[in-house]
């Protein structure tokens, strides 16, 4: 498998999701979707929450306009719900907000001694679809993490510092406390 390109190879500027598919073959410039990384977009105890026996929740937000990648949103739900899970034992709810529509291209060029006589340079530049990204505006809830105690509050803030490195923007953490 090819290396992946690194997140400013894409515009951040690019606000409308890409998503043309044509239901007619010759019309559709996209001919397969890449398939979905993210498994699951809601763990956790979903009762307990509804219940009111989570009111401390935390939510991660993007502070800038930002296209998210599915494999690295679907690297940080893994790390976040493996630690929390591990330390609540089973008593938390955490949500993916974003649901990657944005389809990424790329044209693939090679480079080196003689490259030159196996590729189409720009002649055909549209590019092939290499992955799905979620488009966020600025203040815009990345995920969504409700705990029983102060002490998780605590835990989770410091899980959710460990996984700024996977993300291609600056986040903060906001924190409420739901009353009954």
């Amino acid at each position: 498998m090819a290396a992946i390109r690194k997140a400013s190879a894409y515009s951040k500027r690019k606000v409308v999701p890409f998503t043309r598919i044509s239901k007619r073959r010759q019309k559709s410039f996209i001919k397969t979707v890449p398939p979905q990384k993210i498994v699951k977009f809601s763990m956790g105890n979903q009762e307990l929450f509804q219940k009111g026996k989570l009111p401390h929740q935390l939510t991660l937000i993007a502070t800038e306009k930002v296209q998210i990648r599915h494999n690295a949103l679907e690297a940080c739900r893994q790390y976040i719900n493996k630690k929390i899970n591990k330390e609540t034992n089973g008593q938390y709810l955490f949500k993916v907000i974003p649901f990657p529509h944005h389809i990424q291209r790329e044209n693939k060029l090679l480079t080196g001694a003689g490259a030159d006589r196996m590729q189409t340079g720009m002649q055909l530049s549209y590019g092939k679809a290499v992955g799905k990204a979620a488009i966020l505006k600025p203040n815009k809830r990345i995920f969504q993490i409700a705990v029983p105690n102060e002490k998780m509050v605590q835990f989770t803030r410091k899980v959710l510092r460990q996984i700024k490195s996977k993300l291609p923007c600056t986040t903060k953490v906001l924190y409420e406390k739901i009353e009954k």
